[in-house]
């Protein structure tokens, strides 16, 4: 049997990072995934010529000059820059709230005149001690933008009254003064040409890689397999969720190729009714600027998560923060074993946070 320096468990981002580096380091590494294909989530496949992002939109961006380097390995990226569309009723705004999303909804044009417009809303609710969500937010943008822009897509995306989410959620809700529709603040952003997938596979390049493969199946019979492993799996799921289960969210997609050339004239268009079930439609041509005679589109639908169900993003409230810390110790007294990306470390990170994060793994092991 072939004895390997590193088993990593997940294709993803995280692992495909650590992996690269560590086989141009001459280590020897095995890579093994339960999906049937590499990338985990930033997974691609191409449909009717169209990089269809199948786990959801991502769009790489970051203000690190070193991460986005790293990157350029990999892929050129275009200039694509993200400005989503939101749709409440049959109105339209900008995202994120600009001076064109204020212009709209209360036919202001100085930024004075926004700023006045929304203290005044502030003040009129006096919230002095915000005790949930709602009040939280409605203290920090007032009530026309809350209503018709964060209550329904919030809760849509907890599956919760915003009155039964708590404050802290939100600690912020950014404002800007300015005409300007780029929803990113980082100075580099981009979509890979030719996806993310293409990625992945070269960074896999040098290592064995084992699809369709369970984790907690494969080391019943490989206890001896690796000298150490990454994992970058769900936490608890990993100490067979002996102190409790840590919670998720989960997401639906209903994916739909349409014989027509453009659909919604956006990459992103949000849906921020209560009433209307998905959260957003994503037309995947509009990230590679794509001029296909076809299109197809994504909607999006978020779902409480249960056990044997696929995780997305980390429940980050009080109680799940508590017991991840507990797990996040037992984890801490495994010295074999490298916990790591969102699952592993139950941590909501960016793209560019996990392939930092991978980097500094690989640094700690070489000290």
């Amino acid at each position: 049997m072939v004895k390997y320096d590193y088993l990593i468990v997940g294709a993803g981002l995280f692992g495909a990072v650590f992996a690269h580096e560590m086989t141009s380091r001459g280590k020897k590494c095995l890579v093994i995934d339960k999906r049937d294909h590499v990338a985990g989530n930033i997974y691609s496949e191409e449909v009717e010529g169209i990089h269809v992002h199948k786990y959801g939109a991502h769009i790489f961006h970051t203000s690190n000059p070193k991460i986005w380097e790293y990157m350029k390995q990999f892929a050129d990226f275009n200039h694509y820059i993200n400005s989503p569309v939101a749709v409440y009723r049959d109105e339209l705004y900008n995202l994120p709230f600009n001076m064109n999303t204020f212009s709209k909804m209360w036919g202001v044009r100085t930024p004075q005149e926004a700023k006045d417009k929304i203290a005044e809303q502030i003040a009129s609710l006096e919230i002095k001690d915000p005790k949930n969500l709602e009040e939280q937010a409605l203290s920090l943008v007032g009530s026309d933008v809350y209503e018709k822009l964060v209550k329904g897509y919030t809760e849509k995306q907890w599956g919760r009254d915003c009155k039964e989410l708590p404050a802290f959620i939100i600690k912020r809700l950014p404002l800007r003064f300015v005409y300007d529709n780029n929803y990113f603040n980082d100075r580099y952003q981009g979509i890979p040409m030719g996806g993310y997938t293409t990625i992945v596979e070269k960074m896999l390049e040098g290592s064995d890689v084992l699809l369709n493969t369970d984790y907690f199946e494969y080391r019943k019979f490989h206890t001896n397999i690796a000298d150490k492993t990454v994992y970058t799996g769900m936490l608890d799921q990993y100490f067979e969720y002996r102190l409790g289960v840590l919670e998720y969210r989960s997401v639906r997609f209903e994916q739909e190729t349409l014989d027509m050339e453009n659909y919604q004239g956006n990459a992103v268009v949000n849906y921020t009714e209560r009433e209307i079930p998905y959260t957003r439609i994503i037309e995947h041509k509009h990230f590679e600027f794509g001029t296909q005679p076809k299109t197809v589109i994504s909607r999006e639908y978020p779902s409480e998560w249960k056990q044997g169900e696929e995780p997305y993003y980390p429940v980050n409230d009080a109680r799940n923060e508590e017991l991840a810390a507990k797990y996040r110790e037992l984890a801490a007294s495994e010295p074999n074993v490298i916990f790591g990306g969102r699952l592993g470390e139950y941590r909501y990170y960016d793209m560019d946070k996990v392939v930092d994060a991978a980097l500094t793994a690989v640094q700690e092991q070489l000290c």
